[in-house]
C-alpha cells in the first residue's frame, strides 16, 4: 500500500515487533529488572564479606543461640565462647512487628471498606487524603510523637494492667513488671501507626477493583450492606489484603529509628514482658554502629544486618506463597 504524499513512513516490523522504540523500551525494562537483583545480590555479598571474620570466629548459629550481648567481653584472639547474642533482638523484631500486625491489619482492612463501600463520594477523597498522609510522615516525627506523646498517655493504663494482670495465671509474665513507658508494647504501637496507610491504600485499591455486578446483585437479592461485603467483597480481595499484610509487616520488621526511641533498648537479654523495655535487630545496629570499637563488633553488627536481609526475604518469600495460594482458593 503507497502512502499518501506528506503522511509519516510506516515503521518496519520484524517478526511481528516494531523497531525503534518498542526495542529500546523492551531492553531498558529489562536492564531495570535485572538491576533490581543485582542490587540485592551485592548487598547479601557486601554483607557476608563484612561478618566473616566474626562469622569464622564464633560461628554462624552462635548468634542465634544466645541472647547475651556483651561486647566488652570479647576477646581479639582464641576461641571463646560467642558474647554478641542475638536471640534477644530477632525476639524483640518479632514481637514488636506481631504486636504491629495485630492492631494495624484490622483497622485498616475496616478503613478501606468504609471509604470504599460506605463513606459518601465527597468525604472519600479527603479521608483518602489523610490517610495517605500518614506515610509522608518521617521516621522520628513519629519517635517523638511516640516519646512525648504516646508514652504519657498510655503510662496509667500500662501501670494497671502491669498491677492486675502481671500476677495471672498463664498471662503474667506477659504483663509482669513494672511500667516505665519505653517497651515492646510502646514500640508495637507505633508501628501499627506507621504501616496503617500502607495496607489501608493497598486494600483500598483492592476494594475498588471488585465488580460492581456482583455487589449489586447480592444487594438485589436483599443482602445487607454488611452481608454485601461479607459475600461478595471480601471473598474476591482475600489475596489483595494477604499481600497488603505483607508488606506491612516488611515495613514492620525493618523499621530503625522510630522504634529505637521508643523501645527502650535493653540489649542484655530477652525480656518476656511486653511493658518492659527490649531491642530490635535494627535498633541496635543504629545504637551501636558508631560506637563499634570491640574486637568483632562492627563484624557482629553485620551479622544482625546478614540476619535481618534473610528475615526480610523469608517473610516475602512466605507472603507470597499466602497470595498465591489464596488466588487459587478464589479460583
Amino acid at each position: 500500500m503507497t502512502p499518501l504524499p506528506g503522511s509519516p513512513t510506516p515503521r518496519r516490523r520484524v517478526r511481528g515487533r516494531w523497531h525503534g522504540t518498542d526495542t529500546v523500551f523492551q531492553y531498558a525494562v529489562r536492564a531495570a529488572a535485572a538491576l533490581v537483583i543485582v542490587v540485592l545480590v551485592a548487598t547479601a555479598v557486601f554483607l557476608v564479606q563484612q561478618a566473616w571474620p566474626a562469622l569464622r570466629q564464633y560461628g554462624i548459629l552462635s548468634y542465634l543461640l544466645s541472647d547475651r550481648w556483651a561486647p566488652s567481653e570479647a576477646t581479639a584472639t582464641g576461641r571463646h565462647p560467642n558474647p554478641y547474642g542475638i536471640a534477644q533482638f530477632a525476639y524483640g523484631t518479632a514481637v514488636t512487628s506481631l504486636i504491629a500486625m495485630v492492631l494495624a491489619v484490622p483497622v485498616a482492612v475496616a478503613v478501606s471498606l468504609y471509604l470504599t463501600e460506605i463513606a459518601p463520594r465527597w468525604l472519600r477523597r479527603w479521608l483518602s487524603g489523610l490517610v495517605d498522609l500518614l506515610a509522608a510522615i518521617p521516621s522520628v516525627v513519629y519517635g517523638f510523637w511516640g516519646i512525648f506523646a504516646l508514652i504519657p498517655a498510655v503510662r496509667p493504663a500500662g501501670v494497671w494492667v502491669s498491677r492486675t494482670l502481671g500476677t495471672a495465671p498463664v498471662i503474667g509474665p506477659l504483663f509482669a513488671g513494672p511500667f516505665f513507658g519505653v517497651s515492646y508494647l510502646v514500640a508495637g504501637l507505633v508501628l501499627a501507626i506507621m504501616i496503617l496507610p500502607i495496607i489501608t491504600a493497598i486494600c483500598r485499591e483492592v476494594f475498588a477493583t471488585v465488580p460492581t455486578e456482583d455487589k449489586e446483585s447480592a444487594l438485589a437479592l436483599g443482602a445487607t450492606r454488611w452481608e454485601m461485603v461479607r459475600m461478595a467483597v471480601l471473598p474476591r480481595s482475600r489475596s489483595g489484603i494477604a499481600g497488603a499484610a505483607v508488606l506491612g509487616l516488611g515495613r514492620a520488621v525493618g523499621e530503625t529509628i522510630a522504634v529505637t526511641m521508643v523501645i527502650g533498648n535493653n540489649a542484655l537479654s530477652i525480656t518476656t514482658s511486653l511493658l518492659g523495655p527490649g531491642a530490635t535487630m535494627a535498633s541496635v545496629i543504629a545504637n551501636e554502629f558508631t560506637e563499634s570499637t570491640e574486637p568483632f563488633h562492627l563484624q557482629s553488627l553485620m551479622v544482625v544486618g546478614a540476619w535481618l536481609l534473610v528475615i526480610a526475604l523469608a517473610v516475602n518469600t512466605v507472603g507470597k506463597l499466602i497470595v498465591r495460594r489464596t488466588r487459587e482458593d478464589i479460583a
